[in-house]
């Protein structure tokens, strides 16, 4: 399984788009800000097809080191939830690719 990048996804829309890396990466990261700003407030994201981001607060508990077998208290915390949309999980199922917006059919290669 290989391991695609933020990198990798910038140069993949700035060819699909034509527009420059330079402005495709100035609007992921300011999408990607937005996103962690958002569950930073406590809101839950939702892209319809796509999934749900949603804070979730883990309770605190008493764990055990198993080197050791001393306890430990873990603190309360709060993780990032996503839900897998509906179209991601056909793509999933499916094993295929998802049609992109302004990807062109034909072949100029």
């Amino acid at each position: 399984m290989a391991t695609t990048t933020k990198k990798d996804l910038i140069e993949r829309v700035a060819q699909d788009t034509a527009l420059p890396r330079t402005d495709v990466r100035r609007a992921v990261q300011s999408f990607l800000d937005h996103v962690i700003d958002e569950l930073a407030r406590g809101n839950r994201l939702e892209f319809r097809d796509f999934g749900v981001f949603e804070i979730r607060a883990r309770a605190g508990r008493v764990a055990q080191n198993p080197k050791t077998l001393e306890r430990v208290a873990v603190p309360p915390r709060k993780s990032v939830r996503f839900k897998v949309g509906r179209l991601m999980q056909q793509s999933l199922e499916d094993g295929q690719v998802v049609a992109r917006v302004g990807a062109s059919t034909d072949s100029d290669e």
